[in-house]
């Protein structure tokens, strides 16, 4: 079994594998604030350990005062890390974040993080989740996500997924020699109607 509260040790190595994806990930939420239009914006965390995908942008960009957002996590641990690093306006639930019905009030969200997910996922999984997304995500809303890309690399599959669920790549990141690859896509499509009873995944 996984210590996901350990796991989050790399993130202390600059240099981790972990500090690399990271700083790809919060690049692409960086960059989908930037580009959001004036007024509130709405983000969600699906299994987001002790939130620092989110958490760290928020620190210092210009619209952390707009952003209303909910972090979901199961491992207390890194639920209580969450909380003492989160601002008022970040809500950290311990929770399911395979239930639909988590999100409820923050869906479609402007900013739909499923980062550290689709590892732990089966392939199939996967393809099912990427289908709900546009019932998380508003039109014109960003969903970043990140996947390893070591053989068999899904990678490309998930791409695909996501152009086919109504999504346009903004763009895709990895490193020579690093495991990880960063996705970030926006909805063009349109939202599809919210089902909260509904099991977005189930891991492994």
């Amino acid at each position: 079994m996984t210590d996901w509260a350990a796991w989050h040790d790399d993130y202390e190595r600059p240099d981790s594998g972990l500090s690399r994806r990271l700083l790809a990930v919060q690049r692409r939420v960086r960059e989908a604030l930037d580009g959001m239009p004036p007024g509130p914006v709405r983000a969600i965390s699906m299994c987001a350990g002790q939130g620092r995908d989110l958490l760290g942008v928020l620190a210092d960009h210009p619209r952390r005062a707009d952003v209303t957002a909910r972090l979901v996590e199961l491992d207390p641990r890194n639920v209580a890390a969450a909380r003492a690093a989160a601002p008022a306006n970040v809500e950290v639930v311990e929770g399911d974040a395979t239930a639909a019905a988590v999100y409820a009030g923050l869906v479609p969200a402007d900013l739909v993080l499923v980062c550290g997910v689709f590892g732990n996922v089966t392939d199939d999984g996967v393809h099912t989740l990427v289908g709900h997304l546009p019932m998380l995500c508003r039109t014109g809303g960003t969903v970043v996500w990140t996947r390893h890309v070591d053989p068999p690399d899904l990678t490309p599959e998930i791409r695909n997924w996501l152009r086919d669920s109504g999504f346009h790549e903004v763009g895709f990141d990895t490193e020579p020699g690093r495991h990880h690859g960063v996705g970030a896509h926006v909805l063009a499509g349109p939202t599809l109607p919210y089902q909260p009873d509904v099991t977005l995944f189930r891991f492994r």
